[in-house]
């Protein structure tokens, strides 16, 4: 009796050991139930994400493949790129992939290519978005003969869409799978550990024909192209950005939020240049800072991760004469007497010539006889100070601290309260008169 006892109570365990065992093979789809496919959307980032979001689909890696090498990571990618950009190798380089490997009992290979087509531009050749190059390519990388077929089906179905919305023909790349290789860790699930960052990724707006079944929502049009006509036609300033850079967050908070430069400004999401104006070549990173003046490109600077100084050196070139240059970026001095605002007495601010960025108040201005504009107190925050030993003299530099410039020096032989002589190069100097008191328009 005992031992039957024993032997219904490990049955029972058994059992129960079993159907717990199996309860999750009845959540997560095995191996055997599913199936994948291969899309080159551009970056791989947001491909992953968006790809990821589909009911359905159980797994999302992001890989690399269509080349030539049998083994390849992020960097041999890049540097193949590079080597092709430049004639140096007729090699075919992989694009960024992602696996997509999906239930068929809840979403067919149509549904995961529908989304694959609205949701980023297919007709772009070797780019996506500001990404360009033969690794950003567009492409469809099946495993066999029924999925090319789905494949070219849905191709030339979006292909009737997009016409009728005035884009170009399909660029995308529809093949057998080869080489593929698993891309490095810190690249899975990339938005999910790094939520600030960058993936141009987005699509046409176009949606599929007759498309009934798609379980998301469709990604939203593209940004608006800016109009040449609306801008400064002299000079203007336009800051490409795309959605999801962090980069781009951070040049509007440090450089943006806080713009007085004598420039013209304005920032788009679309990496196209505005309407009738001319980019000199195709962006490929954000933000993008161009400079265009009378419809055309005469300077770029790209990218930007906190170094302020090299932007507004960037622009101060642009914006400064020859002898101002010289003095603002070559610690140099102009002869006694000769510079500017030497006997400016109005009310006013002198400010940076290159941010707008006020320094000195025109009340805290008096006559030293130095032969350069001197000031005993700088609005506050407004500069910083250095030690100098050029000349074989220990002197203190004095540098603007919103653009980095070199100002001057500043002595201890001023008038109090301060008794300090801040003495200015006045070629470096702006100035802005106060705005004159409203006078009363009431009249009785």
């Amino acid at each position: 009796m005992l031992r039957k006892l024993l032997t219904l109570l490990a049955l029972a365990a058994t059992l129960s050991v079993s159907a717990c065992a199996k309860e999750p093979e009845m959540n997560t789809p095995n191996a055997e139930n599913t199936d994948y496919i291969v899309l080159g959307m551009g970056c791989f980032w947001g491909a992953e994400k968006r790809m990821s979001e589909i009911p359905g689909v159980v797994d999302v890696e992001s890989g690399y493949a269509g080349g030539d090498a049998e083994k390849a990571g992020y960097y041999d990618v890049l540097g193949l790129e590079k080597e092709i950009r430049y004639g140096k190798t007729d090699q075919r380089n992989h694009a960024e992939v992602i696996k997509v490997t999906f239930d068929p009992q809840t979403v067919d290979l149509e549904t995961i290519l529908i989304h694959f087509w609205e949701n980023h531009d297919p007709t772009q050749g070797d780019r996506q978005g500001n990404d360009v190059g033969t690794n950003y390519r567009s492409a469809i990388y099946t495993h066999n003969d029924a999925q090319t077929a789905v494949a070219k089906q849905t191709e030339a179905a979006y292909q009737t869409a997009l016409t009728q919305a005035g884009y170009p023909k399909i660029t995308t790349e529809i093949a057998p799978l080869r080489n593929y290789i698993t891309a490095e860790e810190y690249h899975q699930d990339y938005l999910q550990k790094n939520p600030n960052g960058y993936c141009g990724l987005g699509g046409t707006g176009v949606k599929y024909p007759g498309d009934g079944k798609s379980p998301m929502p469709k990604s939203e049009p593209p940004a608006p192209r800016l109009q040449g006509s609306d801008l400064n036609q002299t000079r203007q300033l336009v800051v490409f950005e795309a959605e999801d850079c962090a980069f781009c967050k951070q040049f509007k908070a440090e450089i943006l939020d806080d713009w007085q430069a004598d420039v013209d400004v304005t920032t788009t999401l679309n990496p196209n240049p505005p309407e009738g104006w001319t980019l000199e070549k195709t962006l490929f990173a954000t933000p993008t800072i161009v400079l265009f003046e009378d419809g055309q490109e005469v300077s770029r600077f790209t990218g930007y991760n906190g170094d302020k100084a090299r932007f507004w050196k960037w622009i101060g070139f642009r914006l400064l004469t020859p002898e101002q240059r010289r003095i603002a970026f070559e610690q140099g001095t102009e002869q006694a007497f000769t510079g500017s605002h030497l006997d400016e007495k109005r009310p006013g601010t002198f400010v940076d010539p290159i941010t707008g960025a006020a320094l000195f108040r025109s009340d805290t201005k008096f006559e030293s006889g130095s032969g350069w504009p001197s000031f005993f107190n700088p609005v506050e925050g407004a500069i910083t100070e250095h030690e100098d030993f050029s000349h074989g003299m220990h002197r203190i530099e004095v540098r603007s601290a919103s653009s980095g410039i070199h100002l001057g020096h500043v002595f201890n032989d001023g008038p109090p309260p301060t008794h300090k002589r801040y003495c200015i190069n006045g070629n470096v100097l702006k100035f802005v008169p106060d705005p004159p008191e409203n006078s009363s328009n009431n009249t009785e």
